[in-house]
């Protein structure tokens, strides 16, 4: 037999997952409604995807060095990178995106742009998943071809609204709402930011997050999110971090306007059978941080590695307790991770003077250091007992002086 596995959304998850598939020989169908779609994200990348991704730095539009924390009084943190040769990535979504697809597309997998509207599960163990989906590269009078494919794994990578997810009955989650407006800048304001981005906190700019203006190849994206949509307006605290960026931005002009759903949290349960979410439909995204793709893109590589591993490279059907060692890998992984952002989210951005103490934090050299470490290259980096220390010490400093300890 030949495994088939319909791999349904074509972002950086989607098509790390296709690309893993259809180098091991599996017949693999990876599912995308729109090929030029521009999910609204900050776009920021680790050093350690670049390499791990063998991503091309001609689809990095900056490469960021320097790193404004400003916090609610407009006090400012320069954070610098000093190792040389690292970076932050700063990436459009649509080139990153189609840059990953294609690879896929080249290396095997059936590129097919649709949308799956319905998951068929199986009556049986040993049936086929049947996705019945709307063809656009088939249309008669502005009217998709509707189609079915049987496949035996499905792996939902189709972001927050995940159909896939819906389908096997995954549960919900709840998610924050990220918005972003693309600016694009007057040259000498534009070169203000050839390696520099900026982060805000604030409950003007932020209840719960902060927000960004990170530049990309001609214009900055700026942008905000929040966990709590229905407490405060997501348009009010983007016209907050507007305002407080105000000198920065003059004369520019907007020329996209972006707003997508971002998962809090994963969802209760995220392999059913033989379907498994990964990314945005899992929920990887990050406390604290808000970081969605190198999550997304990683565990879908290892989604697809434990496929291909207990497939047999295609020769055999692999259950769902196989499908489930992929989570297992990934919470051993990065579980201390996920752990210690939602730990520093619920410590520092609770309020104002939280978020004064977290900037002031910021300004520490051993804390820069750990923190891009730590980011740069996606562990948990333990300092020495020492420096631990230290920045103990520092944090409960900041603490107090902003009276972020008081109830």
């Amino acid at each position: 037999m030949t495994l088939r596995v319909a791999v349904v959304g074509g972002g950086p998850a989607g098509s790390s997952a296709a690309e893993v598939l259809a180098k091991a020989g599996i017949e693999t169908f990876l599912f995308e409604r729109k090929l030029d779609n521009a999910k609204p994200c900050g776009g920021a990348i680790p050093l350690c995807m670049v390499g791990e991704f063998d991503l091309p730095l001609d689809i990095i539009d900056r490469q960021v060095t320097n790193m404004l924390m400003i916090s609610p009084s407009n006090r400012e943190a320069d954070i610098r990178i000093r190792n040389q040769g690292e970076y932050i990535g700063m990436c459009r979504r649509e080139v990153l995106d189609g840059f990953l697809r294609d690879r896929a597309h080249r290396l095997g997998a059936q590129l097919i742009n649709g949308t799956v509207h319905t998951l068929e599960l199986p009556q049986k163990d040993s049936d086929p998943y049947t996705l019945h989906y709307a063809d656009h590269s088939e249309a008669v009078n502005g009217k998709s071809a509707a189609k079915t494919l049987k496949v035996d794994v499905v792996i939902g990578a189709d972001g927050a609204n995940s159909r896939v997810a819906r389908a096997i009955e995954a549960g919900d989650y709840n998610y924050a709402i990220a918005f972003q407006e693309r600016i694009r800048l007057p040259q000498d304001k534009m070169e203000r930011y050839e390696n520099l981005a900026e982060m805000y906190v604030g409950d003007d700019v932020s209840t719960d997050f902060y927000g960004w203006v990170f530049p990309k190849y001609d214009h900055v994206a700026v942008g905000t999110g929040t966990m709590r949509p229905h407490q405060a307006s997501i348009k009010k605290l983007q016209a907050g971090l507007r305002k407080r960026a105000e000198a920065k931005l003059a004369g520019g002009e907007i020329i996209k306007v972006e707003a997508h759903p971002i998962p809090e949290h994963p969802r209760p349960r995220r392999v059913v059978g033989r379907v498994a979410l990964v990314g945005d439909a899992a929920g990887t995204v990050t406390k604290s941080s808000g970081e969605g793709i190198y999550f997304a893109a990683k565990s879908a590589r290892m989604c697809a590695e434990a496929i291909v591993e207990f497939s047999e490279n295609g020769a055999r059907i692999p259950t769902e307790k196989d499908l489930k060692v992929y989570l297992k890998r990934w919470d051993r992984k990065y579980g201390a991770t996920y752990l210690v952002l939602d730990i520093l989210q619920r410590v520092f951005y609770r309020s104002d003077a939280t978020r004064e103490a977290f900037v002031e934090m910021c300004a520490d050299l051993d804390v820069q250091k750990l923190t891009f470490d730590s980011y740069l290259y996606k562990t948990v980096v333990p300092a020495n007992p020492l420096t631990q220390l230290k920045i103990t010490a520092k944090t409960v400093g900041s603490l107090i002086r902003g009276n972020a300890l008081a109830p």
